[in-house]
């Protein structure tokens, strides 16, 4: 398991080949994401799965709601925007269920949303398959162009696809004995 931690990375939809993610992949992820820790079971995490003519449209709302409220409009921007629910297999947007008793504080179901999104990519680097978590201004947009619930928000968008070639291997600037202190 620590391989697959250590090996998986950011893949960008630049990065992703044609072929499509099989919804046998695509249950295998999210169910991954439904073990997620989470403090009084408040299971928080809410996925909204876009895939053919539906993630086409989702990318053409996100760069209008780019272009309509970004101070420093670049039309490159806007059309990569665009490409990417172009290059991408699927794009999910990552959302988080407040739990209406608040019985635990908002910091824990957004950790929870955040756990259920590791696990997420986790499995899909296991099936070969490459993935990122974009969080642009514009997804506290998403309930105009789909139906959320009372409390439910956009916390980004996770986007996948298969992907050819080797990815680098990692790093990390410090090593963890450097932020460790035994008490």
């Amino acid at each position: 398991m620590i391989d697959i931690i250590k090996s998986r990375r950011a893949v960008f939809p630049a990065q992703y080949n044609s072929e499509e993610i099989t919804e046998v992949e695509l249950r295998a992820i999210l169910e991954s994401a439904n073990w997620a820790p989470t403090h009084r079971r408040t299971e928080p995490w809410r996925f909204k799965v876009f895939r053919e003519e539906a993630k086409l449209r989702l990318g053409a709302f996100l760069a209008e709601k780019y272009k309509e409220t970004t101070a420093k409009y670049s039309e490159f921007k806007q059309k990569k925007i665009i490409d990417k629910s172009y290059q991408s297999a699927c794009i999910i947007a990552i959302c988080m269920q407040r739990d209406p008793e608040e019985s635990v504080p908002e910091w824990e179901e957004i950790a929870a949303t955040a756990m259920a999104v590791q696990n997420m990519w986790l499995t899909a680097h296991s099936l070969g398959i490459g993935a990122y978590w974009s969080s642009p201004s514009y997804m506290k947009f998403l309930g105009e162009h789909i139906t959320l619930n009372d409390e439910e928000r956009c916390l980004g968008f996770f986007y996948m696809g298969k992907f050819d070639g080797k990815l680098p291997d990692g790093e990390r600037k410090t090593q963890i004995e450097e932020k460790t202190t035994w008490v």
